[in-house]
């Protein structure tokens, strides 16, 4: 059974950095596309970013694009989000999800049912 937890969520002012992990346990990602999802008060659950097992490619929301980096590292069995050049409009409670026979990503990838999510990390951007 996969568990997934995030972590690296904090408080950072607008313009500033933060990395956003999802750590894997129970077994490995390799077969998992992540697909990192947030949301903010009063609005919809947003697909941000997908982050193919096949090939570590990645996929992102407009709204993230340039600004967020995606990585995965077998060793520990974690993905990452990197998020540069934050803004007040990026806090939000961010989840990263995965799902049974989801390697590949795709355009669609926000509107997957996913099987797996982890408990969510708070991001304010806020100065």
């Amino acid at each position: 059974q996969l568990q997934l937890v995030e972590s690296g969520g904090g408080l950072v002012q607008p313009g500033g950095s933060l990395r956003l992990s999802c750590a894997a346990s129970g077994t490995t990602l390799d077969y998992y596309a992540i697909v990192w999802f947030r949301q903010a008060p009063g609005k919809e659950q947003e697909g941000i970013s997908c982050i193919s097992s096949t090939d570590g490619s990645a996929i992102y929301a407009d709204s993230v694009k340039g600004r967020f980096s995606g990585s995965r590292d077998k060793a520990s069995n974690t993905v990452y989000l990197q998020m540069n050049s934050l803004k007040p409009e990026d806090t939000a409670v961010y989840y990263c999800a995965a799902a049974h026979l989801f390697h590949k990503c795709n355009d669609d990838y926000h509107t997957y049912p996913y099987d797996y999510w982890g408990q969510g990390t708070q991001v304010t951007v806020s100065s």
